[in-house]
C-alpha cells in the first residue's frame, strides 16, 4: 500500500485529492495538513511514500522550504509540488529543492494520479519553464538573473542580495543592468512592480 501525505491549506483540495487517490487500488492517504511548517514532523510520524506539497500554505509556511527539508531528511520520500499560481519561479525552485515533480492545480485530478504513479516508478515531471517576456531578439533572463529579480521583488537591497547569493554588489548591479536591457524597463523598481502585479513572482513565497 502506497501511503500519501497531502499538504494544502484548502480543505476542498485535500478532500479532492484524498478521494481521487483512495479510489485507486494500492493508495492510502494517511494524513492531510494545512501548513507546510508541520510537514517534516508528519513525515517522521506517518512515514509516507509520497507527499503532495502545496507551495503556499497556512500562516505563510513555504512548501518549497518544506520540500527541501523533507528531501534532505527523508530521501526515500517522493515529493510532488503543486500550485494554483502562474508563478514563473516556483517550478525551477521546486526542482532545486529536490522535488520529483511539479504540477499546476489547473490540471485534472486524473493527471495528478498519473504523475504520482510515474514518480513512484522512478520518473519525474516538470512543465516547460516559463520565462519573463522580453522584446523580440533579446535573450531570456538567465537563472541567476531570475534569482536576483526574485529577491528584488522582496524589496532587498543590492547589498542584501549579494549576501544572500554569496556574490559581490558589483555582480548584482551587473545582473540588474542586464535585466533592464533585456526587458526594456528603465528602473529595477518598475520591473519588480511589473512582475508582482502580473502574478509572475510572488515575493511572499
Amino acid at each position: 500500500m502506497t501511503k500519501i501525505l497531502i499538504v494544502d491549506d484548502h480543505e476542498s483540495m485535500r478532500d479532492s485529492l484524498t478521494a481521487a487517490f483512495e479510489d485507486i487500488e494500492g493508495f492510502e492517504v494517511v494524513g492531510g495538513i494545512s501548513s507546510a511548517a508541520f510537514a517534516t514532523a508528519y513525515c517522521a510520524r506517518l512515514c509516507p511514500d509520497l507527499v503532495m506539497m502545496d507551495v503556499c500554505t497556512e500562516n505563510g509556511a513555504s512548501g518549497l522550504e518544506a520540500t527541501r527539508l523533507i528531501c534532505e531528511s527523508y530521501p526515500d520520500i517522493k515529493v510532488i509540488v503543486m500550485t494554483a499560481f502562474d508563478e514563473i519561479s516556483y517550478a525551477p525552485r521546486a526542482r532545486e529543492a529536490g522535488a520529483h515533480a511539479f504540477v499546476y492545480k489547473s490540471r485534472s485530478l486524473g493527471f495528478f494520479i498519473e504523475v504520482a504513479k510515474d514518480v513512484l516508478a522512478g520518473e519525474s515531471y516538470f512543465p516547460e519553464p516559463k520565462a519573463v517576456p522580453v522584446p523580440e531578439g533579446e535573450a531570456p533572463l538567465t537563472a541567476r538573473e531570475m534569482e536576483v529579480l526574485r529577491l528584488l521583488c522582496r524589496h532587498m537591497t543590492s547589498r542584501e542580495i549579494a549576501e544572500e547569493l554569496f556574490i559581490s554588489e558589483n555582480t548584482v548591479k551587473y545582473h540588474k543592468a542586464n535585466m533592464l536591457a533585456k526587458t526594456g524597463f528603465s528602473k529595477t523598481v518598475e520591473l519588480a512592480f511589473h512582475m508582482i502585479s502580473n502574478g509572475w513572482i510572488n515575493p511572499l513565497y
